[in-house]
């Protein structure tokens, strides 16, 4: 079972394990531009970030998350938060070489925001390199799917941009932010595509 929350480093960010200590850099992160944050279920307030710390936690030690502090390496400032979540294992026969595995198949990168700030920034960009070379190359995981609500164009462009693949739409899926029922659009990219994505990303990375 997943809960360990290693440090991510890279060269503009660092992802560090989501605890309590962050909740006033969320607050502040958050703070800039209720606009900005239509479509994610973004914790504004310090009763909002504290229950979104302590819910976040509740998934990791129940081995369903791992959730990580977007911090700007330059000054220490938190930018926004971002997790790995819905983690599969899956069902390995006796005697398959998967078999007994204690990191996940499967899973999905989600639950990111960040300050307007950093919008369009490498820290985006850097912070899905990091986390996708660890769940390729560390935890060598089969697929990594990502959801973003189907009215979310900017979110839908930057998934295509790296080289993320539309596997399709699924109705009424997730409660938005506006405690509506949303369509989410579902992309992922597969363990054999990951060499490309990666390349990609350092490039995009490279030139911020």
């Amino acid at each position: 079972m997943v809960t360990e929350n290693s440090v991510l480093q890279g060269t503009h960010v660092r992802l560090g394990p989501l605890e309590h200590r962050h909740v006033d850099g969320l607050v502040a992160a958050a703070a800039d531009d209720a606009s900005l944050y239509q479509w994610s279920p973004v914790p504004r307030g310090r009763v909002a970030a504290t229950s979104y710390v302590d819910t976040a936690l509740a998934w990791r030690d129940a081995g369903t998350a791992v959730p990580y502090a977007i911090v700007r390496k330059q000054d220490g400032v938190v930018l926004g938060s971002t997790r790995f979540w819905n983690l599969e294992r899956w069902s390995w026969p006796p005697g398959h070489p998967s078999h007994g595995r204690d990191v996940p198949d499967a899973c999905e990168i989600g639950y990111t925001w960040l300050t307007r700030s950093a919008i369009r920034t490498a820290a985006n960009t850097e912070a899905k390199l990091l986390m996708l070379t660890h769940a390729f190359e560390v935890w060598q995981v089969l697929r990594v799917c990502f959801h973003t609500d189907a009215r979310n164009q900017r979110s839908r462009a930057a998934l295509e941009r790296i080289g993320g693949q539309f596997e399709g739409i699924l109705r009424a899926h997730r409660m938005a932010a506006d405690f509506i029922p949303r369509d989410s659009v579902r992309y992922s990219i597969l363990a054999a595509e990951w060499p490309a994505v990666k390349e990609r990303l350092l490039q995009f990375v490279d030139r911020a």
